[in-house]
C-alpha cells in the first residue's frame, strides 16, 4: 500500500524463462538426435526412444512454463496426461490427421505409429525433466518459486 510492489511476481517469471531456455536446449538435442543420430552411427533404439524421451522432457518443461504455479509433481502429472493422449491419438486415423502426421511438424509433435514402449520412454523423459528442473533449482539458476 506504499506504492511499491513485492518482488515475488518476478520469481515465477524468471522460473518460466529458465524452463523455456531448458526446453529450447532439449528441443535442439532432440532435433539433433533425429537428424544426425543415424548418420553418426547411433543405434535405432537410441534414435527412436531417445527422441521420445526428449519429447516428453520438453513437454514437462513447457508445462512448467505455461503453468508455472504447479508443483513439480503436478507438472509431471499434466505432462504424463498429455503424453498418453498424444500416444493414444495415434490410433485415430482421420484423413486430415494422418496427412498432418506425414509432415515434419506432425511427425515431431504427434508421431506416426502407436507403441506402448513410447509410454515407457515418456515416463523416463518426464522423470528426466523433473531431475533437470530440480538440478537447475539447486544450482541457483533462478529465483525458483517454491517447487518441492
Amino acid at each position: 500500500m506504499h506504492g511499491t510492489q513485492p518482488d515475488k511476481p518476478v520469481a515465477p517469471l524468471r522460473t518460466s524463462l529458465i524452463r523455456a531456455a531448458l526446453a529450447l536446449a532439449v528441443i535442439a538435442c532432440g532435433l539433433f538426435l533425429r537428424w544426425y543420430g543415424f548418420p553418426i552411427g547411433l543405434p535405432a533404439f537410441i534414435v527412436k526412444y531417445g527422441g521420445s524421451l526428449l519429447w516428453a522432457t520438453m513437454v514437462f518443461l513447457l508445462v512448467g512454463v505455461l503453468l508455472r504455479r504447479l508443483t513439480r509433481t503436478q507438472m509431471a502429472a499434466v505432462a504424463a496426461m498429455i503424453a498418453v493422449v498424444v500416444e493414444f491419438s495415434r490410433l485415430v486415423h482421420a484423413p486430415w490427421l494422418d496427412a498432418f502426421r506425414l509432415t515434419t511438424a506432425g511427425a515431431l509433435l504427434l508421431g506416426r505409429i502407436f507403441s506402448l514402449w513410447n509410454l515407457v520412454a515418456y515416463a523416463a523423459g518426464i522423470a528426466f525433466g523433473a531431475w533437470i528442473d530440480r538440478v537447475a533449482k539447486m544450482r541457483g539458476l533462478g529465483a525458483w518459486a517454491k517447487v518441492p
